[in-house]
């Protein structure tokens, strides 16, 4: 495995020392008051390791400290892997953008649109187009998430047993079956709306290459990448490293609680949000991406694919608020954030509620991982830790802000 260690001090790489220690400070405090376990918090420019910090536990009970090699589950932060997998496929010529989604998956050949009612009383009609690739890449293609509780449609997912997207004892083709049974909540391509679009994304993978999931990311992507430590489950060798997951307690601490399941191979194998992976690891991904497609000689996709997937692929420059299915998107943080092929893409800084560069991409997990690339200042972030909170903690925007700060050119 690669390590992760710090390359060059702050200022050879234009970023100043005590803004990144206000950094630490601000979630070191989190920490101090119980509110985090531990966290690894790495800025990158130019591919070199600036700031790299470990702090706090990643396993309270057997007081294990967050190391620069512990092992972190990152769920949604899946779905940009899912999506450069497809896109090894594009480029072979194997799939396209606008190929519809029938021609892989036949079930979803004659999907319908909610019109009205509820439950049982549910009314439907046909689809004004097909779906296609394309909008499960960008979450338009109208499918949703059992856990919104803002639609009809949510409920029906809930009804199905899909409130955490599976059907527990399902795999992925079952469930990708039960997904197309139900009837979406918009046409295709006319709303953005986050979903279990990511999940569809990966049988295609599979029925397309011929191969499970997890084994195509490992061969295609993580051992030509180096990422040793990143798949669907963990090993014996690697269990110690794993971090735990914790939630809110009521005493406004936090305890631990179940975690995705990796110890052995998980049956359903989850495009959308499967993975654990190392800040080394997860390094060496981000930085695939900002050399646009290349790491150490080796070439994953070509420069015009990455362009492609981390350009604003919402119709008339839209961001998520504006194109977003409401109430689930009316929110600030989707301000001036428009969407590529499986990561979000800053379109209009001036309106983020966080400070960003235009053309800034990345995603977060619902463990409270996050990452982004900055193109234009060359600058990679990762911050990973291990809490579903159910308090607000409004960490992310701080944290933008803060490594926004200590860029000085």
């Amino acid at each position: 495995m690669a390590m992760l260690r710090q390359e060059v001090e702050p200022g050879e790489a234009g970023l100043d020392a005590t803004a990144l220690d206000r950094l630490d400070r601000h979630v070191v405090r989190l920490v101090e008051e119980g509110r985090l376990p531990g966290f690894l918090v790495c800025v990158a420019r130019g591919g070199r390791v600036a700031h790299l910090t470990c702090h706090g536990l990643r396993d309270i009970a057997a007081k294990a400290p967050v190391e620069p090699d512990t092992l972190w589950r990152i769920y949604s932060m899946t779905k940009p892997v899912t999506a450069v997998a497809a896109l090894l496929l594009v480029e072979e010529g194997r799939l396209a953008l606008d190929d519809p989604l029938e021609r892989y998956l036949p079930a979803f050949a004659a999907p319908r649109v909610y019109v009205g009612g509820e439950g049982t009383d549910v009314r439907t009609r046909p689809a004004a187009g097909p779906l296609l690739i394309r909008h499960l890449m960008t979450h338009t293609a109208g499918l949703t998430f059992g856990f919104y509780h803002t639609h009809p449609v949510d409920a029906l997912y809930r009804a199905a047993g899909l409130e955490s997207s599976v059907r527990p004892g399902s795999d992925l083709a079952e469930t990708i079956e039960l997904y197309a049974s139900l009837p979406l909540q918009f046409d295709p391509g006319t709303q953005w709306n986050y979903s279990v679009a990511s999940n569809v994304l990966g049988r295609v993978i599979e029925v397309v290459s011929g191969q499970p999931l997890d084994t195509f990311f490992t061969e295609r992507i993580f051992r030509p990448l180096g990422m040793t430590g990143t798949g669907f489950q963990v090993s014996e060798e690697q269990a110690g490293r794993l971090a735990e997951l914790y939630g809110d307690a009521d005493d406004g601490g936090i305890t631990p609680i179940p975690g995705l399941p990796v110890r052995g191979r998980p049956r359903f194998l989850s495009g959308s949000g499967g993975l654990v992976t190392s800040a080394p690891d997860w390094h060496r991904f981000m930085e695939m991406l900002r050399r646009r497609g290349e790491l150490d000689g080796v070439r994953l996709l070509a420069p015009h694919t990455v362009a492609e997937m981390t350009r604003n692929q919402l119709p008339g420059g839209a961001d998520l608020r504006s194109f977003g299915s409401r109430p689930a998107h009316d929110e600030r943080g989707n301000d001036g954030v428009g969407f590529g092929l499986g990561v979000s893409v800053v379109v209009d800084p001036a309106r983020t509620l966080a400070p960003a560069g235009s053309g800034t991409y990345g995603w977060s997990g619902v463990a409270t991982t996050t990452f982004w690339v900055d193109p234009g200042r060359e600058l990679t972030v990762q911050f990973l830790t291990q809490l579903r909170p159910g308090r607000s903690l409004r960490l992310f925007p701080e944290l933008r802000r803060l490594v926004h700060e200590a860029v000085t050119d």
